[in-house]
């Protein structure tokens, strides 16, 4: 098991309890209660939420855009590429939802022999709605990125 300070978990759930992801549940075996639905809550909407966006740098994000110093950023190679992998990173997160990593996570620790410790089915079950994080701009498309250029460059389309 991971070995997370408490305080840095304290403030990671009171970041998801402000979002409608959870809630505290007081009592001698109290803690957290999960209110999203898991199978539809993406992976990459709580990395987004958490992290603030999924691009390794600020000017090929589509949720926290940062202009980059650049003299022609429509044409950086550079951008171009990081925006595939921000493309690349969104699809997979986008594709996955906590319901399946906790279902993998559940699998593995079963297969070693490892006893979780989970609040019962109930509690999920009777999960209130979470709120709706707040759209944002987009700076960086998905179709800036350099393969889809590189695509257009060979006369081909990216599917």
């Amino acid at each position: 098991m991971e070995r997370i300070p408490a305080k840095f978990l304290e403030n990671i759930l009171a970041d998801l309890k402000g979002e409608g992801y959870v809630e505290g549940v007081r009592g001698k075996l109290g803690g957290a209660k999960l209110l999203c639905d898991p199978t539809a809550t993406k992976m990459g909407e709580l990395i987004r939420f958490l992290d603030g966006k999924l691009a390794p740098i600020g000017c090929a994000s589509e949720t926290a855009y940062e202009p980059c110093s650049c003299p022609d950023p429509d044409h950086c190679g550079l951008r171009m590429i990081m925006i595939d992998v921000r493309n690349a990173i969104a699809g997979i997160l986008d594709r996955y939802s906590l319901a399946d990593v906790i279902s993998v996570t559940m699998r593995k620790m079963e297969r070693d022999g490892l006893m979780p410790v989970l609040a019962p089915a109930a509690a999920v079950a009777k999960a209130k709605p979470k709120l709706t994080p707040p759209a944002h701009a987009r700076f960086a498309k998905p179709g800036d990125g350099f393969l889809a250029g590189l695509m257009q460059d060979l006369g081909t389309t990216k599917h």
